[in-house]
């Protein structure tokens, strides 16, 4: 099967109607989750020296299990959009009610909220890969049959 780059842009059957493109762009998300963010948190799970404080020792924990579970979405990218949306909404979340404040006060430079900042604002790449159109259709709406 030849497929140009118009045909990437189509809505297609083999994916439920949803672009090859958006194919490629939640297999890349889910690329980047599992090998770069699970190369950090499956480190720093297993250098770590000492007790776990238990709030951080949880956050530390959900991000293994994101990047791990991430994994799965390789394969079967549709199937996982559940977890690019807990994603996107525990970051955007974040940016509005850490990040904005202090972007408003001009307290954000400097802070130690900077660095996450800075992270969390690749959370437009998981924004941009999700098929919207199916997200709603397959969630939201209701199915007759």
């Amino acid at each position: 099967m030849k497929l140009g780059i118009k045909d990437v842009f189509k809505k297609n059957d083999r994916y439920e109607h949803v672009r090859p493109i958006h194919i490629y762009l939640l297999r890349l998300v889910y690329i980047l989750m599992f090998f770069v963010l699970g190369k950090d948190v499956w480190t720093k799970i297993f250098t770590h020296l000492g007790p776990w404080e238990p709030l951080n020792a949880m956050v530390w924990c959900v991000w293994t299990a994101f990047a791990t579970v991430a994994g799965v979405g390789i394969f079967h990218p549709l199937k996982m959009i559940p977890i690019l949306l807990i994603e996107i909404f525990y970051k955007v979340l974040w940016l509005i009610i850490v990040t904005y404040p202090l972007l408003l006060t001009s307290k954000l430079a400097g802070s130690p909220a900077e660095d996450m900042t800075s992270a969390f604002l690749w959370v437009l790449l998981p924004i941009c890969a999700v098929p919207w159109g199916y997200v709603f259709s397959s969630y939201f709406c209701r199915h007759r049959g």
